[in-house]
């Protein structure tokens, strides 16, 4: 048996699991339910008939079941074998009736071997006041099924994430046999028009528009419409990552958060770090400047010196970092230590988001504990991306960590991000920002 971080992942092996839901029962603590979405490769469901619940139980295949619950439990039953080839993936949610998921103790998801009963993983969840769940997903890779530990919620509840995958919605429909009307929908938060962004080139202004409106619905589903957050970059450019950087692979991630900058940040502006054995500060991405930005700052520089050869300067552009002195090694550490004292120079009313990717090879477990674990205190939450399969150490295990007043650091991996729906990429870089906003707030932490 696997037990599962938020974001981390694992292959399945059998042709059938159960996936079993299951809570703490007692006085005041809402009921729970179990159910499923059958997506294609867009993320959508093909009809209504996709969604499986406790009133709708089977799926027209035969598939995907609704089994029922007994005390504390809901249970589904995927027959991965027996999916057709246009479903891409199976997502697994759940809905609180009664109240939200912050008040369900001992809120855990199980996968079984159908067959067997044999436990394949565990992965145990916290929330906050959502009343919709993704708990995991099963998906489709290289012909062969995979389960991740997701953990997103919506505070719109399930008709939000239901009318999120294609669902038809005519009305609220009820969340158990025995629900009450459900709170009315956050306010939709509308896409920000950022200064200079008239001027880029016509096919990515179009791409921005269309992915800063996917960060605004991110947004609203957590309740966050309002919200304006500082957002720095920070681009591992270790050894390791030089297969994607010449692909392109970083330039392109590193566009698609232009867009989270723009839509939270009140001046459209993102900072940006790169590091290996040493980190250096990047100069400001600007927006209506993102063409000349990723050209001249997304490792363009002068290469390493390899196995002690040295190579004579070339010409660097102004702004441009030789990356002779950044080298190649992995230093997480040194950049984190960077970025909290340019946030305490540079106080600002606003929280900060640090999107932090890198491609593993973390070694320096002790010093990245030390120095996150002494940002508690501070006005920033750290989403850690994994670009690879690499060893990612204690980033990988900081949500477990005990002995911290509030959990200021997400992690999750994708497998393959250039494949990855940016609607699916910005819900999973938001989801556990706002918790930590919400718990910041609490402790004074957060104005």
């Amino acid at each position: 048996m696997t037990t599962l971080s938020k974001g981390a992942n694992m292959p399945v092996p059998v042709p059938a699991v159960r996936a079993v839901l299951g809570w703490s029962p007692g006085p005041g603590v809402p009921d729970v339910d179990a159910s499923a979405l059958l997506l294609d490769a867009g993320g959508r469901v093909r009809s209504d008939a996709d969604f499986i619940f406790y009133n709708q139980p089977r799926h027209p295949s035969g598939a995907v079941r609704h089994l029922g619950k007994a005390a504390g439990t809901d249970t589904l039953e995927v027959g991965l074998a027996s999916l057709g080839p246009d479903i891409d993936r199976v997502a697994l949610c759940a809905s609180a009736d009664g109240g939200v998921f912050g008040r369900v103790p001992g809120l855990h998801l199980r996968l079984l071997d159908a067959a067997s009963g044999a436990e394949l993983a565990r992965f145990d969840m916290t929330a906050g006041d959502e009343t919709a769940y993704v708990t995991g997903e099963l998906y489709r890779r290289a012909g062969a099924w995979k389960f991740r530990a997701v953990g997103q919620g919506y505070a719109t509840g399930l008709a939000g994430l239901a009318t999120d995958f294609g669902i038809t919605v005519d009305e609220e429909p009820p969340v158990s046999p025995a629900a009450a009307a459900p709170p009315p929908p956050a306010p939709e938060r509308a896409a920000r028009p950022v200064r200079g962004e008239e001027r880029l080139p016509v096919d990515m202004r179009k791409r921005l528009s269309l992915r800063k409106e996917q960060v605004a619905v991110s947004l609203t589903k957590h309740g966050l419409s309002d919200l304006v957050a500082r957002v720095i970059l920070v681009l591992d450019a270790s050894g390791s990552m030089g297969g994607l950087y010449r692909r392109g692979t970083v330039a392109r991630v590193a566009e698609r958060m232009a867009a989270v900058a723009a839509q939270l940040d009140d001046d459209g502006t993102m900072q940006a770090w790169t590091f290996a054995s040493n980190p250096a500060r990047l100069p400001d991405l600007v927006i209506g400047e993102l063409p000349e930005w990723l050209a001249l700052h997304v490792r363009v520089g002068q290469s390493p010196p390899l196995f002690g050869r040295t190579r004579p300067p070339g010409n660097l552009l102004p702004g441009q970092i030789d990356m002779r002195t950044v080298g190649i090694q992995n230093e997480e550490q040194k950049v984190i230590a960077e970025v909290r004292a340019y946030v305490r120079a540079h106080p600002v009313p606003a929280p900060t988001l640090v999107l932090f990717f890198s491609d593993g090879g973390v070694h320096r477990d002790r010093e990245i504990e030390r120095e996150l674990r002494a940002a508690v205190e501070e006005p920033v939450f750290w989403q850690f991306i994994g670009l690879g399969r690499g060893r990612y150490g204690v980033l990988e295990r900081f949500d477990t960590l005990p002995g911290r007043r509030v959990d200021n650091v997400g992690f999750f991996t994708a497998d393959d991000i250039e494949k990855l729906p940016d609607p699916e990429l910005y819900d999973r870089l938001l989801s556990e920002f706002p918790s930590w906003l919400r718990a910041a707030r609490q402790l004074g932490i957060l104005s």
